[in-house]
């Protein structure tokens, strides 16, 4: 149907629910008219166009660990400044800070039985808990491993999740398990081989997704800004992680590693109330979305 018959036909549905709403009858719905898949496939090719980028950078991206020095892990790391012992637990708050992640998890995958990516995020998030007070026992490489593994899953997911619902369902659903075998082989290569290049994209990955899917491509649920808070609340955590030691000289109070703990349990708390409040977006209000940008 060409632009002409399509303005008629919105002049024809204009007068038409301005007298249905005179009589009290039901509007229609333009969206629902025989114009509207006409309008909508200038948007839905470039939602493809988009989709194809967006795999293109993400393979590029792991093509271009290659060219990347490996990373070994930092034994420092394994130092944190606070060491106190409390009621027989070593580094007791750097293990009981893991406390809100078991919390958080368990809620996620109580309310959220369904859905496999959202059980795989909350299950890594649940096992994170366990896992980062394992770890902080007896703070080591070993140790560690267990730490990173369910968080590996859960930043896969959350990627998944994010193509999902941003570009393409059944793209989402597809690239769920690989994503996250690639989060499991990371930290395998990390324990065969000593370099953290893929732990490190596993990481950071996902967060510059989120972002740049927030840019390109319009959401079809509510409650963008939950997201949004959770990328800021990570962000944070790794500055506290990162003045740890700076953080613990004021006072000796707490460290800046306990905070990064609450600081990312904040951060999975707002991806959680994202999954509690969300609420599909019309697809009329979409297209007046796209329209506008």
């Amino acid at each position: 149907m060409n632009d002409r018959g399509c303005s008629a036909d919105r002049l024809h549905f204009a007068a038409a629910t301005k007298q249905q709403k005179k009589i009290g009858e039901p509007t229609a719905d333009f969206a629902n008219g025989p114009c509207y898949p006409a309008q909508m496939m200038p948007s839905s090719a470039n939602r493809s166009g988009r989709a194809v980028a967006l795999l293109i950078f993400m393979l590029a991206s792991l093509v271009g660990l290659l060219w990347l020095p490996p990373i070994a892990q930092n034994q420092h790391y394994h130092d944190f400044a606070d060491q106190r012992t409390i009621l027989g637990i070593p580094h007791f708050w750097n293990v009981v800070s893991n406390l809100p992640f078991i919390a958080i998890g368990a809620a996620g995958l109580w309310q959220s039985r369904r859905d496999p990516a959202i059980i795989a995020l909350f299950l890594g998030i649940l096992l994170t808990g366990f896992g980062s007070a394992y770890y902080h026992l007896d703070p080591n490489d070993s140790t560690l491993f267990w730490d990173r593994l369910p968080m590996a899953i859960s930043f896969m997911a959350i990627l998944a999740i994010a193509i999902e619902e941003r570009v393409d369902a059944s793209a989402g659903v597809t690239l769920l398990w690989p994503l996250i075998a690639i989060g499991v082989l990371s930290l395998l290569l990390w324990r065969w081989t000593g370099d953290l290049r893929l732990y490190g994209w596993v990481q950071f990955f996902p967060g510059i997704a989120l972002l740049l899917l927030f840019l390109l491509f319009s959401p079809k649920n509510s409650g963008t800004q939950y997201w949004l808070v959770a990328v800021a609340l990570y962000v944070l955590a790794k500055l506290f992680e990162f003045y740890d030691k700076a953080i613990y000289s004021v006072g000796s109070i707490v460290s800046g590693h306990t905070l990064k703990h609450f600081a990312a349990a904040a951060a999975c708390l707002a991806i959680l109330r994202y999954f509690q409040k969300r609420r599909p977006i019309s697809i009329g209000t979409m297209h007046r979305s796209s329209a506008v940008r």
